[in-house]
């Protein structure tokens, strides 16, 4: 391995802020272009779907959990998979061991969720393994073909607005690698953040940063409408 150069404090110092003018683009341009999805336009999903969930069976608007926002990751265990039935596949295991705590998406009125075509008793005996507590879905229909993950992974992103339903992003392959955090998911959402810095449609809800933020326990009952 070829090591970079060594240098004295002064001389990293200079390097390290010559990069950092590239990394403020970057973050700008990472907000320009999350600023551009939500202005997307939407997609009626007029078509219905079941899914077997831990309390039965249950409709996509289900999924959102009286919220506004759902963002679905379809994961790979089932029969037929590498790792099964002991473990999902690889990638989409290490995907699930990222995702950041939900109770902060939750008070900004999204629901992230996974879906596979392994049965909840199975889902369940994973989860528990694994220490994974997100919501966790068996798809029973063509769902995860007529939204483009049938064949693989990726994260369908959807806006309910009463009893309707909206495809509102997509993204798939390196697309969703850097997914987990609440901020990236957030990012690919219809609203956004939902901070008063961010360039949104007129009439989108926001609130100023920082005082939304709560310990990931001391939310208390989320209304499903935004922050609280």
């Amino acid at each position: 391995m070829k090591i970079p150069p060594i240098v004295g404090p002064q001389e990293w110092e200079a390097a390290r802020q010559r990069l950092l003018v590239k990394e403020k683009e970057l973050t700008r341009a990472r907000d320009a272009m999350a600023a551009e999805r939500r202005r997307m336009p939407w997609l009626a999903v007029d078509k219905e779907y079941v899914f077997d969930g831990p309390g039965g069976k249950t409709g996509l608007p289900g999924l959102f959990e009286g919220r506004r926002q759902l963002v679905v990751y379809r994961a790979f265990f089932e029969p037929g998979v590498y790792g099964w039935p002991e473990h999902a596949c690889p990638g989409c295991s290490l995907m699930a061991d990222q995702v950041a705590h939900v109770s902060h998406l939750n008070a900004s009125a999204t629901t992230p969720a996974y879906a596979s075509r392994a049965p909840q008793t199975d889902i369940a005996r994973l989860k528990a393994r694994m220490g994974w507590t997100l919501p966790w879905y068996t798809m029973t229909d063509d769902f995860d073909a007529d939204f483009g993950v049938d064949l693989w992974h990726g994260t369908n992103v959807f806006f309910r607005d009463g009893g309707q339903v909206y495809r509102t992003y997509f993204l798939n392959n390196r697309g969703d690698e850097a997914l987990g955090s609440t901020w990236s998911y957030l990012d690919i959402t219809a609203l956004g953040r939902q901070e008063e810095w961010e360039d949104s449609p007129e009439g989108y809800p926001q609130t100023p940063p920082y005082s939304w933020w709560r310990w990931h326990d001391a939310y208390g009952d989320a209304d499903g409408d935004g922050h609280e």
